[in-house]
């Protein structure tokens, strides 16, 4: 009590200034702890400066670490920029706005970059199709949650479920071909670390190349198109310096089976017809195969959240963590649902506050330290 009573009447000093506060009057043994446990229970300094938790890091999803018959099986979707161009090169044309939708395979990070005018769903829907054309079939497609990607993922479940209605002949074809949309949850762009790399990669490559350049349209597309074959052909394990070991491997190897940066190789004359279906089939084998040898083990190491934390209950107060906000204008809510994952850790909860419920990441949530 005496500790609480002078560290609210000195303005909520620290605690070497409340402990050399303190002496002045009292000699409190084992001070030091004890004043910084008290400190740390104030929700008045809490709220100066929150901290959230950190859940124990999970474990891989199982498209991540699983082989595929083909690349873009699972996929990472996400908008860069926006970004300035001019529709033709003239006098007195005015720019427009692009983004840069971006498209990674979740397991053999491959990219493809397509080009979006607007934010509409219309738009996206347009890039998906482009998407779809060049690489093939999609099982399953994960996004943040865009207003754009809503509105697509609403307007593919309507569809399908018109022509479920309408044509049953076709419901086997349908569940076979149709994409499963999956988003993360609200604020959490670590949730899409896999996909938020490679648009910072794709950005990162694209200024440097234009820098304050005003490009066309068709120049836009072609520096995004050398971008995309440089970024594919990055090696995906470190090189080894042993001039007899086999050349990195790299995403491309598992689109083109080759890099696409790399030196033509020597024309065969003379082979057996009936043996080459076989030769190619060993040669996709052989990528995978180093791609679980060389890889695969890469993706096991952690760096940070290695050790669990405090779960969050029903009913816990917290401080929900707000961007481009100082901390003491952040909100209060209560945790009124939790959402436990596959290995029993709490990482989303559903939030109450004066505005309405919310579903948010447990790493943007500040607990109060007086519950």
């Amino acid at each position: 009590m005496i500790i609480d009573y002078y560290h609210k009447k000195y303005l909520h000093a620290g605690p070497e200034l409340l402990m050399s506060l303190l002496r002045c009057h009292y000699w409190i043994l084992a001070a030091r702890r004890v004043i910084r446990h008290r400190v740390h229970k104030c929700n008045t300094c809490f709220r100066a400066r929150p901290r959230p938790t950190f859940p124990m890091m999970a474990d891989l999803p199982a498209y991540r670490v699983n082989q595929v018959d083909k690349p873009f099986l699972h996929t990472g979707c996400d908008y860069a920029g926006p970004l300035q161009y001019t529709p033709v090169r003239g006098r007195g044309v005015k720019s427009r706005k692009a983004w840069l939708c971006i498209f990674t395979c979740l397991t053999t990070r491959c990219l493809h970059v397509e080009i979006a005018t607007d934010l509409s769903t219309v738009s996206f829907l347009a890039a998906l199709k482009r998407f779809l054309s060049r690489r093939g079939p999609v099982q399953c497609l994960y996004t943040d949650n865009g207003t754009n990607f809503v509105g697509c993922r609403s307007y593919l479940r309507d569809l399908y479920r018109f022509l479920d209605a309408y044509r049953p002949h076709l419901e086997h074809e349908l569940s076979e071909s149709r994409i499963d949309f999956k988003q993360i949850p609200p604020a959490s762009p670590h949730w899409g670390g896999c996909w938020e790399s490679m648009v910072k990669v794709v950005k990162s490559h694209f200024f440097k190349v234009i820098g304050q350049q005003l490009l066309s349209y068709e120049e836009l597309l072609t520096v995004l198109t050398q971008v995309e074959a440089l970024i594919n052909s990055r090696p995906l394990t470190p090189l080894s310096s042993d001039p007899a070991e086999p050349t990195a491997l790299t995403p491309a190897h598992f689109l083109h089976t080759a890099p696409l940066f790399s030196l033509p190789a020597s024309r065969v004359d003379s082979y057996n017809l009936r043996e080459r279906h076989s030769l190619l089939d060993k040669l996709v084998q052989s990528f995978w195969q180093r791609w679980r040898m060389e890889y695969l083990h890469q993706l096991q190491a952690r760096a940070k959240w290695t050790t669990p934390s405090t779960p969050i209950r029903l009913g816990t107060v917290v401080v929900i963590i707000v961007d481009n906000s100082p901390p003491l204008s952040w909100p209060l809510g209560v945790v009124e649902g939790v959402h436990p994952s596959k290995d029993g850790a709490t990482r989303v909860v559903t939030v109450r506050t004066g505005k309405g419920s919310f579903v948010r990441p447990v790493v943007r949530l500040c607990p109060l330290p007086s519950q």
